[in-house]
């Protein structure tokens, strides 16, 4: 019973890590472009650190063939489109102001996020 208990505790702590507390690492925009890919549930990468008034380009490559991961939302840019499967769409952004803006697929299921400073 004290194993039971134990292994209930891990589990729930695994949980919480990984939605709530878990932050992957923040990828640094070197150029104008950047290419994403979309796979295994996740974008890769999901957190990108940008510089303020710089427009960009967004490479994202679709490997994962679920059908939540065909649309790409950029909800406070009202950017929303259609990713092929195993073919690059460009997304090009404008010149963006200081802020974090998020971007996820249609069920908020592949979630990143960029950080401009």
């Amino acid at each position: 019973m004290l194993i039971v208990n134990i292994a209930g505790i891990l589990l729930i702590a695994l949980i919480i890590w990984w939605f709530w507390l878990y932050r992957p690492k923040e990828t640094a925009l070197e150029e104008d472009n950047m290419t994403i890919l979309v796979e295994n549930g996740i974008y890769q990468p999901s957190r990108i650190k940008m510089h303020v008034n710089q427009a960009t380009r967004l490479q994202f490559i679709r490997k994962d063939a679920s059908p939540c991961a065909e649309t790409l939302v950029f909800p406070e840019l009202e950017i929303s489109e259609t990713l092929p499967l195993n073919k690059a769409k460009l997304i090009a952004l404008p010149a963006l102001p200081a802020g974090v803006y998020r971007f996820h697929c249609q069920m908020q299921m592949y979630c990143g996020e960029l950080h401009v400073e």
